[in-house]
């Protein structure tokens, strides 16, 4: 069952509603009063068949939506439940903080690593504090700072994507924002120690790739990654924001498209029915294939990090001339 689901999606009603029914025959059963077990298992059956029936076959659209799931767990959740003695450092010693990008040090099976991830809220209070994951350029000065922090004391650096995009505003353009993003691209791809890249919800153009240069990138299997939402590419390309949908299917943006492509190096498969349904499972599932990854890396030397991730990222794409 669901882990706080929040709020249903449309596809998903028809599968919360039958669940609904399995709680109260299983809390009238517990009164007693009445035996409904044979009823029970024969809807539970139903719910599984209903439930891989839906999300076998989700539309590029529909895993824009689940990505954007506000049950979804996030990058706090993840680490609550991966990593341990996590120590957040705050502020990019130029302006102020930015809490839209939480990072800092914290340990995985006794092993030192540096954390960095974009941060939502699931309140309207909390998502105002955390300007609904869109970092400011002093977001990605900290996120900076900390990577070269981390390089300092040789430990491999973990980051987080999980945002529909760079905050457009006035004093952040003011502040520099492309600069500071396109500064970020730059040092990230000569650190010499292991990057590991996972859009974990929404990856959302220089927003994301701000933090997104590794030496593997990897994405859950329902997250997204691409250079505009499906509602921004409509607009420029439609005329139309309601053609998101349209928009989706051309951008192909989703882990599948994305793998077969290249532009990531694996998925990471979600619980049954979305990770908003079952933190922990998502956060194990992330654990194993974080392990494997740095496992293989931590026996590259620096020089080879460096060269790693700099072949990965000019080979790809694939141009044909006519």
């Amino acid at each position: 069952m669901a882990t706080g689901t929040g709020y249903a999606l449309d596809f998903e009603r028809p599968l919360i509603e039958l669940e609904k029914k399995i709680e109260e025959l299983k809390a009238l059963s517990t009164s007693g009063a009445v035996d409904f077990s044979s009823e029970i298992s024969k809807l539970e059956k139903k719910a599984k068949k209903l439930q891989t029936e839906i999300f076998s076959d989700l539309s590029r659209w529909q895993v824009v939506q689940l990505s954007r799931h506000s049950a979804r767990p996030y990058f706090l959740d993840y680490v609550q439940r991966l990593f341990t003695d996590f120590f957040e450092m705050c502020g990019d010693r130029r302006f102020g903080e930015d809490p839209s990008i939480v990072g800092g040090f914290a340990k995985l099976d006794g092993k030192t690593v540096m954390l960095i991830g974009h941060q939502k809220g699931r309140s309207t209070k909390e998502n105002m504090a955390r300007n609904f994951g869109m970092p400011r350029p002093e977001g990605y000065r900290k996120a900076l700072r900390l990577m070269e922090l981390a390089e300092r004391f040789e430990k491999p650096i973990l980051t987080f994507v999980d945002t529909s995009g760079a905050y457009p505003g006035i004093g952040a353009e003011e502040r520099g924002q492309a600069e500071a993003i396109a500064v970020n691209l730059e040092v990230m791809s000569g650190l010499k120690v292991p990057i590991i890249s996972t859009v974990i919800g929404e990856g959302g153009s220089g927003g994301a790739l701000a933090i997104g240069v590794g030496n593997r990138v990897l994405m859950l299997q329902n997250s997204v990654y691409s250079v505009i939402s499906p509602e921004g590419c409509a607009s420029i390309l439609f005329r139309d924001s309601t053609q998101a949908e349209k928009a989706a299917d051309a951008l192909k943006l989703t882990a599948k498209d994305l793998l077969g492509l290249k532009v990531i190096d694996e998925v990471v498969p979600e619980p049954a029915g979305g990770a908003h349904r079952d933190h922990p499972k998502a956060a194990e599932n992330l654990g194993k294939v974080l392990r494997k990854h740095l496992g293989e890396l931590t026996k590259l030397k620096p020089d080879e990090l460096v060269k790693d991730r700099y072949e990965k990222f000019r080979a790809l794409g694939v141009f044909s001339g006519r």
